[in-house]
């Protein structure tokens, strides 16, 4: 949650209050032995607002560490939950410097993990997803975003990534069309069955350049969350603007060297070949929305309203108190089926909505 006040905005509740609902996942999910990962933490967002390599990584491992410090408040195993939690992070187009960021992310995370926390082998393995850099894509000359994904792919499979996204070649016009999905899923196919770099862990690993560079960003991380740490941790630098303040100024500088031209982007700022840009017609989804609308209409017609509206005021109360328990009382509202938008607002009445007057101080935990 701490990556959507800082990048992408898809918050409700205050960061505090969004903190206490997590911990209170990680919480239900360790109790139960459930076998899922119960965050990914976030990067790629920030990235994707302008964030630069070294701030990626700084900014990511800060939240990682406010989540996992408060779940230590809270009572938890941090080596169980950390040995279980994961990371999103993007691959963009300097390929040297993308396979020393993820390289530098293992090592970083590893002395964090094992600094504060004690954190044991398992807790201090960094277990990552990465995403093709949609920010890079070009509507002008699309075609070359063929060649940016297969090169940002290839930065994430040397540096080590568990998990991989490649986006469409279209995206920046449009939602991917399905010949334009499926070239994003062969690229990941001829690097995973046709080029050998699958064959052997960490290739790069003895470069001069990349193991300068390696050390290089994570001097630089280290620095960054050094500052993060001044501020209070990840929230107060949060609630500050700090980070965001950050990230928008690097955005502005990257943006302002594509328009002197000092950064090239292929087709954009030189190499155009005046083509118009066509985007594609957004489909209508208007009767999509009537059929969910009217789905809505019939799950509340038949659900047991007393039920209902029981486990939505529980879920109020307990979420008035500074501590108690809520993922249980999630459950049985959902089982009583409670909307998502129903729950919502239960938590909401209590805690209030993020840049709205209501404190979250009472309910904090």
């Amino acid at each position: 949650m701490l990556k959507e006040y800082i990048a992408r905005g898809t918050y409700v509740f205050p960061p505090e209050a969004s903190l206490r609902l997590a911990t209170d996942v990680f919480r239900f999910v360790l109790e139960r032995r459930l076998a899922f990962i119960p965050i990914s933490i976030s990067g790629y967002h920030m990235r994707e607002a302008g964030a630069t390599a070294v701030q990626e990584l700084a900014f990511t491992f800060a939240d990682a560490l406010a989540y996992l410090r408060h779940a230590a408040r809270a009572g938890l195993d941090v080596n169980r939950l950390a040995a279980r939690i994961s990371f999103f992070f993007a691959a963009h187009n300097d390929l040297f410097e993308e396979v020393a960021k993820f390289r530098a992310a293992r090592h970083l995370w590893a002395t964090l993990v094992r600094e504060e926390f004690g954190g044991d082998e398992a807790a201090c393995r960094l277990r990552f997803h990465t995403q093709t850099a949609g920010s890079t894509l070009t509507a002008q000359q699309p075609l070359a975003n063929v060649v940016r994904v297969a090169v940002q792919a290839l930065a994430a499979v040397l540096g080590g990534t568990q998990s991989l996204h490649t986006n469409a070649y279209d995206e920046a016009l449009a939602l991917p069309t399905t010949d334009s999905a499926r070239l994003a899923l062969r690229t990941q196919q001829v690097l995973a069955f046709e080029s050998g770099v699958t064959g052997t862990a960490d290739p790069l690993g003895g470069s001069y350049y990349v193991e300068a560079l390696t050390a290089e960003l994570e001097t630089r991380a280290r620095e960054l969350m050094a500052e993060v740490e001044r501020r209070g941790g990840a929230v107060r630098a949060i609630a500050e603007g700090f980070i965001q303040h950050e990230i928008a100024r690097s955005a502005y500088a990257e943006q302002r060297a594509i328009e002197a031209g000092d950064e090239v982007v292929v087709g954009v700022n030189r190499y155009q070949d005046g083509a118009p840009v066509e985007a594609p017609r957004a489909p209508d989804y208007s009767a999509l929305a009537a059929r969910q609308l009217e789905r809505l209409a019939a799950a509340r017609a038949s659900r047991d309203a007393p039920r209902c509206a029981v486990s939505l005021q529980a879920l109020r109360d307990a979420a008035a108190q500074p501590s108690a328990p809520l993922m249980e009382l999630i459950v049985e509202a959902v089982r009583a089926r409670a909307t998502v938008g129903e729950i919502t607002l239960a938590l909401e009445s209590a805690w209030g909505r993020h840049g709205t007057s209501l404190t979250t101080s009472s309910h904090t935990g």
